[in-house]
C-alpha cells in the first residue's frame, strides 16, 4: 500500500472516533506506525490530509453519481437508479459521511466549507440536469430549482437516518419512495420559490466551468501516477485529442469509458465527460 494512501485510511479511522480537531499529527502518525518526517513528505498539514480525503470520497461519490445520469438506459429507471447508487454509497462509505456532516456544522476553517461547497455545486449541476432530463419542460420550467432544492433535501434527511440512528436501510424501498415523493412535487407543485436567480447567488468563482488547460494539467498529473496500462495509453490518446482534435466523438467516448474506474484518472474522466457533454 502506497504510504499516502496508508495515511489516509489510519487517519480516516481516527477522525470517525475523536472528530478532525481532536486528532493530532502525532496521533495519525502513531496509528500509522511512521515518523511525523514521512507523514510531512506526503501532505505539509493536518489541513491538507482533510482535504486530501474529502477529494478522495467526493471524486468517486461525484462521478459515480454523474455517470448514472448520463448513461441510465431507461429515463423510466433514471431516478430510482440515482437514489439506489446514491444511498448505496452513503451507506458503503459511512464512517466518512458521519465525519462530513458533524464537522460542517462546526468547522471555521474556509477551506474546509469551500471544498465542500465546490462538490455540493456539482451535485446541484447534476441533479438539475436529471430533472430537465426527466420532466418536459412545459411541466417543470417554473418550478425546476425547487425540485432540485427538494431532492437534495430528500438525500440529506433519510442519509441522516441511517448515519446517526441506525435506522435499518432498505435500498430499493427507499428508492421506490423517493421516487413517488419527486414525482409528487415535480408534477404537482404550481408555486415556485428557487429561481435562477438564487442559484447564482450562491456561486462561487470556484464554480467556474474547467478550462482545457485545467484538464490537461490534470491529465499530465494522472499520467505521471499511472503505471503502464490499457487505461494510460487511453488517457494519452484523450490529451492528443484535447490538443489536436481527430477522433469521432464515439471513440473519444470509449477512451473515457476505458478509464472511468482507474483510481488516477476518475476525476479526469469526469471532467472529460463534462467538457464533451457525454
Amino acid at each position: 500500500m502506497m504510504k499516502k494512501q496508508l495515511i489516509m485510511e489510519k487517519a480516516l479511522e481516527l477522525f470517525a472516533k475523536q472528530g478532525f480537531e481532536a486528532t493530532s499529527v502525532q496521533q495519525i502518525t502513531e496509528h500509522c506506525g511512521i515518523s511525523k518526517g514521512a507523514f510531512y513528505l506526503s501532505f505539509k498539514s493536518k489541513d491538507e490530509l482533510i482535504l486530501a480525503l474529502i477529494d478522495h470520497f467526493m471524486i468517486q461519490f461525484t462521478t459515480d453519481i454523474d455517470y448514472i445520469v448520463r448513461n441510465v438506459s431507461s429515463h423510466q429507471n433514471l431516478l430510482y437508479e440515482f437514489y439506489y447508487a446514491l444511498f448505496s454509497s452513503f451507506q458503503k462509505h459511512s464512517d466518512f459521511g458521519k465525519i462530513l456532516i458533524k464537522e460542517q456544522s462546526r468547522t471555521f476553517n474556509e477551506d474546509f466549507i469551500l471544498k465542500i461547497r465546490y462538490y455540493d455545486r456539482l451535485m446541484e449541476k447534476t441533479i438539475l440536469s436529471m430533472v430537465e432530463c426527466l420532466y418536459r419542460d412545459n411541466e417543470i420550467k417554473e418550478i425546476k430549482y425547487d425540485v432540485v432544492f427538494c431532492i437534495k433535501g430528500f438525500i440529506s434527511m433519510y442519509s441522516h437516518l441511517f448515519l446517526f440512528y441506525n435506522v435499518p436501510l432498505d435500498l430499493d424501498l427507499l428508492s421506490q419512495s423517493l421516487v413517488e415523493k419527486t414525482n409528487l412535487i415535480a408534477r404537482n407543485s404550481t408555486v415556485p420559490f428557487i429561481t435562477k436567480e438564487h442559484i447564482q447567488m450562491f456561486e462561487h468563482p470556484l464554480d467556474e466551468e474547467v478550462t482545457k488547460k485545467q484538464i490537461l494539467e490534470m491529465i499530465q498529473q494522472d499520467l505521471v501516477e499511472m503505471e503502464e496500462s490499457i487505461e494510460k495509453e487511453s488517457l494519452l490518446l484523450l490529451k492528443q485529442e484535447l490538443l489536436e482534435s481527430t477522433l469521432p466523438r464515439a471513440i473519444v467516448k470509449g477512451l473515457i469509458e476505458n478509464i472511468r474506474n482507474h483510481p488516477q484518472a476518475k476525476w479526469s474522466s469526469y471532467l472529460l465527460r463534462v467538457y464533451y457533454k457525454l
